[in-house]
């Protein structure tokens, strides 16, 4: 029971993060797994993703309600990382074959690059942008280079589990000249293809915990609901802060242990 409960927390605690952040879920809640609930690395990828999958569904749902959702956009992204998610779960199944329990080393080294890098990026986007000048153009216009960005995203998400959310987000504000509202929409629909896919793939590989998913959808419900509430009245552009920052230790320990 103490075991249920301190999952259900987890849950809860990473849904305040997504909801006061909007970061990934798979970002958020890979460290806490990995050292906070001591989860082989290879079985956090795969819960997480499912975590991913079901925590994305209401969200699109109520963005489909508001048309929002750019169905053009959302196309080009699953093109790419659809087959991205595949070579990605592949590779990691043949990974476990070949390393055996080592694997789960190999991840959690993968997973500590990934969180030192996308929270670095995150919080230098902007100044990016403006060094090369870079200029966004309409969805249509970029329909190789989003299927590209999906197809990147698609194989990190096969692998860590990571990318659904925050490397998607970050390339498209950096390139597509889009509402951001609109945006935000169709990546949270986009993502739950993408994470279906891959829990899919990664419960075939027998990668998925459901005695760990289940806990800690329960808890994110509410979590989620109070992260929205906090983001309100707490500054957002300090909280992203702490967070990016807090991934980029989590990540450096995770490359130095």
């Amino acid at each position: 029971m103490p075991l249920i409960l301190g999952k259900i927390l987890v849950g809860a605690f990473v849904g305040i993060l997504i909801g006061m952040s909007g970061m990934g879920g798979g970002v958020a809640l890979l460290p806490i797994l990995i050292f906070g609930l001591g989860v082989p690395a290879i079985t956090a990828v795969g819960s997480a993703a499912a975590f991913n999958a079901f925590t994305k569904i209401s969200a699109s749902w109520v963005h489909w309600r508001n048309k929002t959702v750019n169905w053009p956009l959302v196309i080009a992204l699953a093109a790419g990382s659809l087959p991205g998610t595949l070579l990605g779960a592949l590779l990691l199944g043949h990974m476990r074959s070949v390393y055996g329990s080592e694997v789960n080393t190999i991840l959690r080294t993968f997973i500590g690059i990934l969180l030192v890098c996308i929270p670095a990026f995150l919080l230098i986007q902007g100044r990016v942008e403006k060094f090369f000048k870079i200029r966004k153009r309409p969805p249509n216009e970029l329909f190789p280079a989003i299927v590209a960005i999906g197809l990147v995203a698609g194989f990190l998400v096969g692998v860590s589990s990571v990318g659904s959310g925050s490397v998607i987000m970050a390339l498209l504000l950096t390139f597509v000249q889009c509402s951001p509202v609109v945006l935000v929409a169709s990546d949270i629909t986009h993502a739950v293809a993408l994470t279906g896919f891959a829990s899919l793939l990664d419960w075939r590989l027998g990668m998925v915990d459901m005695s760990l998913v289940l806990p800690l959808l329960i808890g994110s419900i509410p979590g989620s609901y109070l992260g929205v509430k906090l983001s309100r009245v707490l500054p957002g552009q300090s909280l992203r802060l702490v967070l990016y920052l807090t991934l980029i230790v989590c990540g450096a320990r995770m490359l130095w242990t």
